[in-house]
């Protein structure tokens, strides 16, 4: 009825024509974000491609030769699928070859280990170093230790990580991880072993990068499994004399190319102006790569894929962007940025999916404040696929989340990471873990995201930067 009336405005006076039409207008914008989700919730594309990356291509650390074929495999895909535009651009990245890890409690209760190298960690000595260890339940306990105590040991940071749907125990514990050898290694530790940054009680460790720092001695660095930081524990309450031996065969290996690969949806009124959706192409070497973030690749392509085959494509250009080595420091989000630093200011909005596949439940963005109260009502129409209106302080992901500071708006879809860090960096991140109804509603939110800013007439610069 209101329709109707709207309508018979429109027939009597300028006024009403040109109210109808910008109601018309948003009512079509919601139609078709409606049309969007529906054809989502039904897609098996998104599945679809997250299994041929597992499958065909499989683990991907930047820098290797399977690096380079999920390159190849991307653009084959992307090709395929008929996007406007698909291209590639060069980034430099570290190559670090993984090697074997091995270790062992040799007293006095000796018993094996199960560890793995952390990223980018050099190799122990031949023959492997054998010294007693010393246990800190955080790094800040590290930092604040005695050298004379840590001096000639293997540090054991033990920092439990906590389990939270946002995933925020992972910023709690990953210090010790990234920073443990440099503050181990100032107080003069012959290496340093973490309990891993997962919340799962698998006897599998979780990898990750850790960093040196020019001037401090550099020392080998390994994750061991929960399980084993436990046993550690265990003996800690007999005896603190617990003498490890630690082998790792890690070696940094130069520098290789990879590639950011992109795809575009051409906007039709707007084409110079981006909404950016992302993903990171690179995995860790452990698993296959499926939830972390083969996942977050099928997620944005397949919701750019609907937008795509839409009969008519939405103002502003949408684009997919495949990040290199985001894994090794989001080196191909840097790149990415610098590459187009003349173009950052025809970027509306960006967002990233790297999160795995769990349900998305909220958006947060990150805009002017007055852009953010329209952004909400914009949104509105995602809240039919279960995704509620947060809050103006989103980063955007991992490889968008330089972006805000150069003056990029962006979002955070949130997902479910409840279990997320049960599989994160293991041989156990593989396809079983996602959930093909869950991955389906995450594309059915991106598409309506990506759509609905595609179409946006609301102004969202200059973003709000503080937290």
């Amino acid at each position: 009825m209101k329709n109707n009336y709207l309508n018979l405005l429109c027939g009597l006076t300028l006024i009403g024509l040109m109210g109808c039409q910008q109601t018309n207008t948003n009512n079509s914008d919601e139609s078709i974000s409606a049309q969007l989700q529906q054809k989502a919730l039904n897609s098996a594309l998104a599945y679809e491609l997250v299994e041929s990356l597992t499958v065909e291509v499989g683990p991907r650390l930047a820098g290797s030769e399977k690096d380079l074929v999920a390159v190849q495999w991307a653009e084959a895909k992307l090709t395929s699928l008929g996007f406007d535009k698909v291209y590639k651009e060069a980034v430099q990245v570290p190559v670090w070859h993984r090697g074997e890890a091995k270790a062992s409690i040799t007293a006095p209760f000796p018993q094996p280990l199960v560890i793995t190298a952390l990223g980018g960690s050099i190799a122990t000595p031949n023959g492997g170093i054998e010294a007693k260890i010393i246990r800190f339940d955080s790094l800040k306990a590290l930092e604040q230790a005695d050298s004379a105590a840590v001096k000639g040991k293997i540090v054991f940071i033990d920092h439990v990580t906590e389990r939270h749907k946002t995933g925020k125990g992972y910023g709690k514990s990953v210090g010790g991880r990234s920073k443990g050898a440099v503050a181990a290694a100032k107080k003069g530790a012959v290496a340093i072993i973490i309990r891993s940054i997962g919340t799962d009680h698998d006897r599998m460790a979780h990898t990750g990068m850790m960093r040196y720092q020019d001037g401090v001695n550099k020392i080998p660095a390994a994750a061991m499994s929960n399980p084993d930081a436990d046993l550690i524990n265990a003996m800690l309450k007999r005896t603190d004399e617990i003498t490890v031996k630690l082998a790792l065969s890690s070696e940094n290996q130069g520098f290789a190319t990879s590639y950011n690969v992109i795809a575009e949806v051409t906007g039709t009124t707007k084409p110079e102006e981006i909404v950016l959706i992302g993903a990171h192409l690179d995995s860790w070497d452990e698993g296959t790569g499926a939830i972390d973030d083969g996942a977050g690749v099928a997620i944005v392509t397949a919701a750019a894929k609907l937008i795509q085959d839409l009969p008519i494509k939405p103002a502003r250009s949408v684009r997919v962007v495949l990040y290199a080595a985001e894994e090794l420091g989001l080196i191909g989000g840097k790149a990415y940025a610098s590459t187009h630093k003349e173009e950052l200011e025809k970027h509306y909005i960006a967002a990233e999916s790297d999160f795995g596949a769990g349900r998305i439940y909220q958006i947060d963005f990150r805009a002017s404040e007055q852009g953010f109260e329209q952004l909400i009502q914009k949104s509105l129409p995602m809240t039919a696929n279960g995704v509620t209106m947060g809050s103006n302080n989103a980063s955007g992901g991992p490889d968008v989340s330089m972006l805000p500071a150069l003056g990029v708006p962006v979002a955070s879809l949130r997902q479910d990471g409840s279990d997320y860090f049960d599989y994160h960096h293991t041989p156990n991140d593989t396809i079983d873990k996602i959930d093909p109804a869950a991955l389906r509603q995450n594309v059915a939110a991106y598409a309506q995201f990506a759509y609905l800013m595609a179409q946006s007439e609301i102004e969202l610069r200059p973003i709000v930067l503080e937290p």
